[in-house]
């Protein structure tokens, strides 16, 4: 049977899995489209550039069109396709790294300054992404996956194959790397 898509840009999510299911490209088209932004704003912020992330995002749909009889609309399809594109771009990073990160959290001795509030309060969300994008890949990774995706240590740990020492290490040491960023940008900022 073949459906013919309305003309209407704003289906809704069910409308555009059926029609997907179905193998229909138009509909296809459509669901890139609606998410296709999103999903490279994600990928941007694990890859150092935007041809890796155009490479995540599609492979990253490669997947989601591959895998969408499995969904059941028991979650937001946009988080569904997120966690896709997460798990690409680990993919991603783990064919492409060259050295694996193995630390113990007990083998840091490096001092926080928590006195940075002021440091970084105008700053824009493009700026923080050039930010971000400027860690070392193995800190941006757990920073990503925990600071801005949500995943706990565990799941980190379990996701990358690493210890869960490791991914709260790397956590702050990007954190820290961060600060640093933060504070040398503050004091151009009154050069």
């Amino acid at each position: 049977m073949f459906y013919v898509a309305p003309n209407n840009l704003d289906m809704d999510d069910k409308e555009l899995v059926e029609g997907c299911l179905l193998e229909n490209v138009i509909f296809q088209e459509k669901l890139y489209r609606k998410y296709c932004g999103k999903m490279m704003g994600l990928s941007l912020r694990y890859v150092k550039s935007r041809e890796e992330a155009e490479d995540v995002v599609q492979e990253g749909f490669i997947k989601v069109f591959n895998h969408l009889k499995n969904f059941r609309f028991d979650c937001a399809l946009e988080g569904w396709i997120a966690r896709i594109m997460v798990n690409t771009a680990i993919t991603f990073y783990n064919r492409n790294r060259k050295t694996a990160f193995e630390e113990d959290i007990n083998n840091i001795n490096e001092d926080i300054n928590h006195n940075c509030e002021s440091v970084g309060q105008n700053l824009q969300a493009q700026d923080l992404l050039k930010l971000i994008n400027m860690l070392p890949d193995g800190y941006k990774l757990v920073f990503n996956m925990f600071a801005i995706e949500g995943y706990s240590h565990k799941e980190i740990s379990l996701m990358l194959g690493v210890t869960e020492n490791t991914s709260k290490t790397q956590y702050f040491k990007a954190r820290n790397y961060l600060k640093k960023l933060l504070e040398q940008q503050h004091l151009a900022e009154y050069e």
